[in-house]
């Protein structure tokens, strides 16, 4: 991939955001306290109330504040679902280099996956960075926990290590799958998902120029397995993301029929349910299920569009309202 990325400076827009999002911990119900070592915490759902709004932050954290993220009703069949909006102009370092979770936080007791620009600083995946051919030098990095555990200084001081900087110069910012912020944030991976489904298909996702796509938001769950049942499949049967990309017709169109999670062979049934049929074992679900439900991919060359996918109101309504 194009190994001549320029610095877009996420780790500094995202501690803007988490800075705003300190200023006004009593309005978006959060908790913020800093470890003994100096590193931020900032809970967003786990042991604070947290909401809309702090998941609206929290999404774009995620994202390394090269993304937008808004709140519009969604249409799925004949229903309209509460959803968000998510668009892009820099899809591969925003999605990629900075929202994936791709970074495995297990210190003693704790583990989490982590997202956010500290992954670019850090440079940890060190085969998926190569690959985007990006990287930051930060100052202060910020980094996305999905979890119900808050990190403890032994947490601080481990990813400090990795990351090449002291504890006081990190801002952790967390929320469980089962919070009002933490479904926000999952349901604004729907162009992420997408991206990444490209990467795993050999695609170099740099030639995507810029990318907008819509996910409906699911309501809390009773506790974070069911919420992961829930988030997934408001991305597999009810997202819909649309790229711009810099290829040729006869690309997109082999592209567009692989990327939507129809294209994977444990399509077609309520996310929980596939985990429990796999014993509990995610890794023995099959990797190029996560994707948008529907996508439409748009070539620069030819100003062609190619559509592939589907929507499942009847699946995504069993998953997230059943009887």
């Amino acid at each position: 991939m194009d190994g001549r990325m320029t610095d877009l400076r996420m780790n500094e827009l995202a501690a803007d955001i988490a800075d705003s999002m300190v200023e006004q911990a009593d309005l978006l119900r959060i908790e913020h306290h800093l470890l003994p070592g100096g590193a931020r915490v900032i809970d967003a759902g786990a042991e604070s109330v947290g909401g809309y709004d702090a998941g609206l932050a929290l999404a774009e954290i995620c994202m390394g504040g090269l993304g937008s993220v808004s709140y519009a009703p969604v249409r799925i069949g004949e229903e309209s679902w509460p959803g968000v909006t998510v668009w892009t102009d820099h899809p591969a370092v925003s999605c990629m280099a900075s929202q994936y979770a791709g970074w495995a936080i297990s210190v003693d007791k704790f583990f989490a996956m982590g997202s956010g620009p500290l992954r670019a600083h850090a440079r940890v995946e060190r085969e998926l960075f190569e690959k985007l051919g990006y990287r930051e030098d930060a100052a202060h990095g910020v980094l996305v926990l999905e979890g119900r555990t808050l990190p403890t200084d032994a947490v601080a001081a481990w990813v400090a290590e990795k990351a090449r900087l002291e504890p006081s110069q990190i801002t952790f910012v967390i929320a469980p799958t089962a919070s009002l912020a933490g479904g926000v944030q999952i349901s604004a991976r729907i162009l992420e998902t997408g991206l990444h489904k490209m990467e795993t298909l050999g695609f170099d996702v740099s030639r995507v120029v810029s990318a907008m796509g819509t996910a409906p938001i699911p309501p809390v769950a009773k506790n974070d397995l069911r919420a992961i049942g829930r988030t997934n499949d408001c991305i597999l049967y009810g997202g819909q993301a649309r790229y711009t990309i810099r290829a040729g017709d006869a690309e997109l169109a082999e592209l567009a029929a692989r990327v939507p999670a129809s294209a994977s062979r444990d399509y077609g049934t309520p996310f929980y349910d596939i985990f429990q049929r796999y014993e509990g074992d995610f890794y023995k679900i099959d990797p190029l299920l996560f994707s948008p439900g529907e996508v439409w991919l748009t070539s620069t060359e030819s100003g062609r569009t190619f559509h592939a996918g589907r929507l499942e109101p009847e699946i995504l309504t069993a998953s997230c309202y059943p009887s």
